[in-house]
C-alpha cells in the first residue's frame, strides 16, 4: 500500500493546498495521507492563523487520514532543523512515499543538490564563506549549489525539497520523494498563503482563494505584529538576558536595545536593525523564540520524542492501530504535559490575545475524529 506524507503549515489552508491533495489523490488513489502539521507557529516566523484543530477538521474534511503535530522546537526554527523533525516523524509513522509542491518540478535535480550537500566538502567550504559575507542561509545555500553544480535553486519549496532528500539520504529512510509542479499560475483562484494572509491583513475577501471550509474560520485572526506590546515588555524586562533565547546572540543584542524603544511595531523593529547577516526572517524567528521564552537549552534537544496525533478518520484509525506496535516512543492522543508543556506555554501566550481560555485548547481538545 502507498503510505503518502505531507508536510504544510496550511496557514491558512487555501485552493493550492487543495489541488495538492487532490494530485496525490489523482495518483495514488488507495493510499493512506499523512499529514505532518505545524501547530501553532510556522518556519518563517508568524504566528497560525487558525488553530491546530481547526486545521486538522479542515484537512481531514479534503481527505487527509492522519494529522500529526509538528512541535513547536521543529516549527519554528530554520528549514534544515523544520526537515530534519518533519522527515523523522513520517519515517517513524511508515511513510514510504514523500509528494511536495517543486518550483523546479525535477526531482532527479533536486537528489542530485542533496546528494551534493552531504558528500562535497567544497559545499561545505563555500556556505561558511557566503555566510561570513554575510549571505542569509537560503542564499548562501543556492549560491553555493549554483557554483558546484551550476544549477539555480532559489525558490522556497525547492529549498525545502532538497531539505527533505538530504534527510532520507542521511537516514537512509525508506521513503521515496515525489514532485508536484508549484505554481501561481493554474487560474486566478490560487495564491500563496503569504499572499491570502496580506489581503486578510488589508480586510480584503479572499473567499475565491480558498475552500468554503476555511472561510468560517477566518475571523477575530490574530497575527505575530499584534503581540509586540508584550514582546517589547520581555525584552525591556530581560535586556542582556535575553541571550538565553534560542538564535539570539550577542552582536544584535545592542541593536535591539537601541531600537526597541524607537520602533512602533514589530515590521519597523525588523526593519531597523535588519542587515546582510541578519535579515527579516531570521529576526522574526528569533523574535518568536524571545516571546515564547524558547530556550537555547530546550533546544539542544532535538529529538523526536514523541508522537502527537491532532486527527484522524476510520483509514487513519485503523492504519496507526495497525502499526503503533512498531513505533517505540510514545503516541499521544491527549494532553501530557511530560511532553507538551512547550505547546502548552506557546497557546498560553498566544491566548493573551484570544481569549482567557485559549490555553485549555491544549489538554481539553483530544483527536480530532472524522467518518
Amino acid at each position: 500500500m502507498d503510505i503518502v506524507g505531507l508536510i504544510c503549515e496550511y496557514n491558512p489552508f487555501h485552493n493550492g493546498h487543495l489541488y495538492h491533495i487532490n494530485k496525490i489523490k489523482e495518483m495514488y488513489p488507495n493510499s493512506i495521507l499523512i499529514l505532518v502539521l505545524s501547530g501553532s507557529v510556522c518556519e518563517r516566523g508568524d504566528l497560525s492563523i487558525i488553530n491546530k484543530w481547526d486545521k486538522t477538521s479542515i484537512a481531514l474534511d479534503h481527505n487527509i487520514d492522519l494529522v500529526v503535530e509538528l512541535p513547536f522546537k521543529f516549527s519554528s526554527q530554520s528549514a534544515d532543523v523544520f526537515c530534519y523533525g518533519s522527515m523523522k516523524l513520517l519515517h517513524l509513522l511508515g511513510v514510504n512515499k514523500i509528494v511536495f509542491g517543486s518550483e523546479s518540478d525535477n526531482i532527479e535535480i533536486l537528489k542530485s543538490l542533496a546528494q551534493t550537500q552531504l558528500n562535497n566538502n567544497e559545499y561545505n567550504d563555500k556556505i561558511k564563506s557566503y555566510l561570513k559575507d554575510g549571505y542569509s542561509y537560503p542564499a548562501a545555500l543556492s549560491a553555493s549549489l549554483n557554483d558546484i553544480t551550476g544549477y539555480n535553486i532559489e525558490k522556497p519549496n525547492d529549498i525545502l525539497g532538497i531539505g527533505y532528500i538530504r534527510e532520507i539520504l542521511k537516514n537512509n529512510y525508506i521513503i521515496t520523494p515525489i514532485t508536484i509542479k508549484r505554481t501561481d499560475d493554474y487560474n486566478n483562484d490560487i495564491s500563496s498563503a503569504s499572499g491570502i494572509r496580506k489581503l486578510l491583513k488589508e480586510g480584503k475577501d479572499v473567499s475565491n482563494l480558498v475552500p468554503n471550509n476555511t472561510i468560517k474560520y477566518l475571523n477575530n485572526l490574530t497575527f505575530i505584529e499584534d503581540y509586540y506590546q508584550f514582546l517589547k515588555y520581555k525584552i525591556l524586562s530581560e535586556r542582556e538576558n535575553i541571550i538565553k533565547y534560542q538564535t539570539v546572540d550577542e552582536k544584535i543584542i545592542p541593536r535591539v536595545l537601541e531600537y526597541i524603544n524607537k520602533s512602533n511595531s514589530l515590521d519597523e523593529l525588523i526593519l531597523n536593525i535588519k542587515s546582510k547577516n541578519y535579515t527579516y526572517t531570521k529576526l522574526k524567528r528569533m523574535f518568536i523564540h524571545i516571546l515564547f521564552s524558547f530556550t537555547k537549552e530546550e533546544a539542544n534537544n532535538i529529538d523526536i520524542n514523541y508522537i502527537r496525533i491532532l486527527g484522524f478518520n476510520n483509514k487513519g484509525k485503523e492504519y496507526l492501530h495497525n502499526i503503533k506496535k512498531e513505533i517505540d516512543i510514545p503516541i499521544l492522543t491527549n494532553y501530557n504535559n511530560k511532553y507538551l508543556n512547550m505547546e502548552l506555554r506557546v497557546s498560553t501566550i498566544i491566548g493573551l490575545l484570544k481569549d482567557n481560555n485559549y490555553y485549555e485548547l491544549e489538554y481539553k481538545n483530544n483527536v480530532i475524529k472524522k467518518d
